[in-house]
């Protein structure tokens, strides 16, 4: 047996184990020599043949199955670069279809569904300095700002038609830049025949889609960003796939990448088909996915989508199987969760691994041997719920609802998480972030101000879906752009200068993420002042002069002589106030440096006085303080 012959069936091998995660290699089209060998795996099927332009979809080339694996394949030398090809399968059942390459890395345009033969040009990559950078850092003692993006709809063409990763390399790249956005994160970009799914429903796993352009134009992006310093991830979908006929779904005519239980295999929710995650095969097919995207394209990191229902058998909606034990978790999906994070930590230990995930029942972050699923970081969606509950209430019942913004304070060290205003936020009569926010125009606008100003100092990672860095007011509509042409009003530009003040303020101040790892972050001053609905708290760095005081006013009332408690004794300067007018508000200076007064509050011996403006938000830091003070022993009380 020939060396190839032996690689060969060992990676075939692999690939029935659920261990070969580059089986991109083994499966899809590959050319050897003049020729090119096509194989599919369809173990049940009857009879298999690849059609395509260079055959005029006939019967002409019938493919041999391997026995072994239910790989069938065949060699010929007809195809040319850029054709179109199928699979044409007859089912179990005797039934006969059209099917995609489900290996295929390139598509033609929709509607069509027909793969294409396409040869991506080796690339030199010139992004080695940023590489090499992120293996070096602890991405917990970072900041991590994200810019969230449908790459269709921030802005377009003219005549309507997206912009392609060509055009965006032009101009995402430098505004994401000038905003201060560390990286962004990019809805998924696999191939989806359907926009209205926001790319949520996948068929091609290894296939950019044909509608952002080529997969050169987004290397080429990628490695543009790297070179202005900013990070890629990308949202993937490894628990249900599109359930177009001639795609995935039972594609030899049985469950082959489903569950065989219906009740598991289909996703009434979301009008899709559900991988069956303790098939080895599958197994093999979505690592191998996941590994050709960081690699084909050198995205830093992955977002993976829906992980509740790859924990939970009732999440969807509909009759449900238990499992073994007559419980609702599928543990088919629990471990292959954490065999998918175990797998890309050890091929790319500096990878970002993300988890949209809301439940609080499973351990999502952490280190797979202490029981967690291994990822990086967990989506915070009851923080983000409680607080655009928070903020879109009538500021007279707040004093009673104030726990909405407070209770993250309690659990905020029990996963590491992101704290994400996305695209679901804005969409299905959500309305905008804007247009969420309680009062007329103008207190919208301070309110959004107050709200992201709690992100970027609350612990936890920060994501912002586009166009709400601006305040766009209508909601977020996937087959249209942004509202751009907003940026002509001054409320709408001032936000986004505000926004990107913010941004560049987050990344540059040690104390709002080099301890967020650790409870010594926070400090709270007071979160138990309901009748004036104020919230303060510190930040911390790593040395005692480092940290930064967060005072929230939530009510439409500006307070004169405010008093905050403070560690030390000396002089504290207002650095951020979110009413300055370059921000939108009407304050034209801030408030003067303030001298401690000794005199305790709550917990801390000293405080400082200061005007809170109406639904405003102040960042005040040490000016010249003296950190080496006694903390006083106070007896204690009956």
């Amino acid at each position: 047996m020939s060396v190839k012959d032996k690689k060969f069936l060992e990676a075939e091998q692999r690939f029935l184990t659920g261990e070969n995660f580059y089986a991109q290699h083994l499966l899809g089209v590959h050319k050897e020599g003049d020729d090119y060998i096509f194989r599919v795996w369809a173990p049940n099927a009857q009879k298999v043949w690849l059609v395509g332009d260079f055959n005029e979809w006939d019967d002409s080339l019938p493919m041999e199955i391997r026995e072994v694996s239910g790989i069938w394949e065949v060699k010929t030398a007809l195809p040319q670069e850029g054709e179109k090809y199928k699979f044409k399968v007859r089912q179990a059942n005797g039934r006969e279809i059209m099917k995609i390459d489900p290996f295929a890395i390139r598509f033609e345009e929709r509607p069509g569904m027909a793969a294409l033969l396409h040869t991506v040009p080796t690339k030199k990559w010139k992004d080695g300095l940023w590489r090499g950078r992120q293996k070096r850092r602890n991405t917990f003692k970072r900041p991590l700002n994200i810019y969230e993006v449908h790459a269709s709809s921030w802005k377009q063409h003219p005549d309507g038609t997206p912009y392609s990763f060509a055009d965006l390399k032009d101009e995402l790249i430098p505004y994401v830049k000038k905003m201060g956005y560390t990286h962004i994160e990019f809805m998924p970009l696999m191939e989806h025949p359907l926009g209205m799914s926001w790319g949520y429903q996948l068929t091609g796993y290894f296939a950019l889609s044909s509608y952002y352009g080529t997969p050169k134009e987004f290397q080429d992006f990628v490695e543009e960003c790297h070179l202005n310093n900013i990070g890629i991830f990308v949202d993937w979908v490894p628990g249900h796939f599109c359930i177009n006929d001639d795609t995935l779904p039972y594609y030899d005519g049985t469950p082959t990448f489903e569950y065989e239980d219906p009740n598991r295999a289909k996703n009434n929710r979301w009008g899709t088909i559900c991988f069956d995650l303790g098939k080895p095969q599958v197994q093999s097919f979505l690592i191998s996915s996941a590994l050709f995207w960081l690699e084909m394209y050198h995205i830093d990191g992955i977002r993976v989508d829906a992980v509740s229902s790859m924990l939970y058998l009732d999440y969807d909606d509909g009759p449900w199987t238990p499992n073994h034990e007559g419980g609702n978790r599928n543990f088919e999906g629990f471990y292959f969760l954490q065999k998918l994070n175990a797998v890309i930590k050890l091929a790319h230990p500096a990878t970002i691994m993300m988890a949209e995930e809301s439940s609080s029942e499973t351990k999502i972050t952490g280190l797979i041997e202490n029981g967690s699923l291994g990822f990086d970081y967990k989506w915070n969606m009851g923080w983000m719920n409680d607080v655009l509950r928070f903020y879109e209430m009538d500021p007279l019942f707040r004093k009673d609802n104030f726990r909405l913004l407070t209770f993250s304070f309690m659990y905020m060290m029990n996963e590491n998480y992101i704290l994400a205003f996305s695209h679901d936020e804005v969409v299905h009569g959500k309305k905008s972030l804007m247009h969420k926010m309680w009062g007329d125009r103008y207190k919208q606008f301070a309110h959004l101000r107050n709200m992201y100003t709690y992100m970027m100092t609350h612990p936890g990672k920060k994501l912002l879906f586009m166009g709400s860095e601006f305040g766009q007011f209508l909601e977020w509509k996937y087959d249209e752009q942004l509202e751009w042409g907003n940026l002509d009003d001054e409320m709408n530009l001032k936000m986004q200068h505000f926004t990107s003040t913010l941004n560049q303020f987050y990344e540059n101040e040690p104390a709002l993420w080099e301890l967020e790892d650790s409870r010594e972050t926070i400090e709270i001053i007071d979160a138990d002042n309901l009748n004036d609905t104020v919230l303060s708290f510190i930040r911390k760095g790593k040395t005692k002069k480092d940290f930064l005081i967060v005072v929230l006013n939530l009510a439409p009332v500006e307070r004169h002589d405010f008093t905050i408690g403070v560690p030390y004794p000396g002089t504290y300067q207002e650095i951020l106030n979110t009413e300055m007018e370059e921000f939108g508000g009407t304050w034209t200076k801030h408030n003067s440096d303030a001298q401690t007064i000794e005199q305790s509050f709550k917990k801390f011996d000293y405080q400082i006085q200061t005007v809170l403006p109406s639904l405003g938000a102040l960042i005040i830091r040490p000016k010249d303080i003296n950190v080496r003070v006694q903390k006083k022993v106070r007896k204690a009380t009956k």
